[in-house]
């Protein structure tokens, strides 16, 4: 059995699975990053390690974390103190190779994510895809023949920093982003709506409903062309909590994806939403450890 941990700034799931990605147990707590930064999540993790060791004979643990990753190394290049304070040079293998004397596999999360997807998700049978999360922020991976292209310096994806009309996309087209909109359009202080609340206005037709995610889908249809110009992949795969409302977003996203790219792209690119839902992240990270050790 292996233990799959996906660290986000808000949330860490866990759980125990067979190497076929079949689960024996799930759970999540909260990250608290803000509270106690690195050196808590690796505490949480650790309890965690010893926890599952317990109950089941651990062949090795599978990180999903947010942060620009080394994976060969396995430690955090950078993370954003104002997300993560002290996370950045925490070695995920060093903490569970002297720990628990175990192997691990770090990526980072959105490339889990995209890996869950290519392993049992919306990315199977695609020999090119460009995955695309929307949650807080917006993050990109792109995968080449089953494989994560890193970059030079592992930071290939890192689409929130891209730039599109009106700024960079992370502040154009996140959940938290259209939230925060919606809010100021109708007078409401910041937090008092959540996504969901977003797409219940929508459906009654808000107005301001209807005009925040609208410029949402300008600006990640705006994004999807940049990608598509560069890279051309065969499928592009949309998820995060904003994209899981695909009834609403997939004709939207069409529409506007139609009117970018020539005839000819636009028929050869596919668009597919994420299949994999809570579990992407860790499903991603146990592929990516049996990628590492030969499985």
């Amino acid at each position: 059995m292996y233990l799959c941990i996906d660290i986000g700034g808000t949330a860490i799931k866990y759980g125990v699975t067979d190497a076929a990605g079949t689960f024996a147990a799930h759970g999540s707590m909260p990250t608290e990053a803000q509270e106690h930064g690195g050196p808590g999540i690796v505490r949480k993790v650790n309890a965690l390690v010893r926890t599952a060791q317990e109950k089941h004979a651990l062949r090795g643990v599978a990180i999903s974390t947010a942060g620009m990753v080394d994976p060969a190394a396995g430690s955090i290049l950078y993370a954003l103190e104002a997300s993560i304070p002290q996370y950045q040079g925490v070695n995920w293998k060093v903490v569970m190779r002297e720990n628990f004397d175990l192997p691990a596999a770090v990526e980072n999360d959105v490339n889990c994510a995209a890996l869950g997807e290519l392993w049992k998700g919306a990315g199977r049978g695609a020999s090119s895809f460009f995955a695309m999360t929307v949650g807080t922020s917006i993050g990109g991976c792109l995968v080449m023949d089953g494989r994560v292209v890193h970059g030079a310096a592992g930071s290939a994806g890192e689409i929130a920093y891209m730039r599109v009309p009106g700024g960079r996309l992370h502040e154009r087209c996140s959940a938290a982003g259209l939230v925060s909109a919606v809010c100021r359009a109708k007078g409401l202080s910041d937090g008092s709506l959540d996504g969901h609340d977003v797409f219940d206005f929508l459906a009654k037709g808000d107005p301001a409903a209807q005009k925040e995610v609208a410029l949402l889908i300008e600006s990640l249809a705006d994004a999807i062309t940049n990608v598509v110009c560069v890279v051309n992949p065969e499928r592009i795969v949309l998820g995060g909590g904003i994209m899981a409302q695909e009834a609403v977003m997939r004709p939207r996203v069409e529409d506007a994806l139609r009117t970018r790219l020539s005839p000819p792209v636009y028929a050869a690119t596919e668009l597919s939403f994420a299949a994999t839902g809570n579990d992407a992240g860790m499903l991603g990270a146990l592929y990516h450890f049996l990628q590492e050790q030969g499985v």
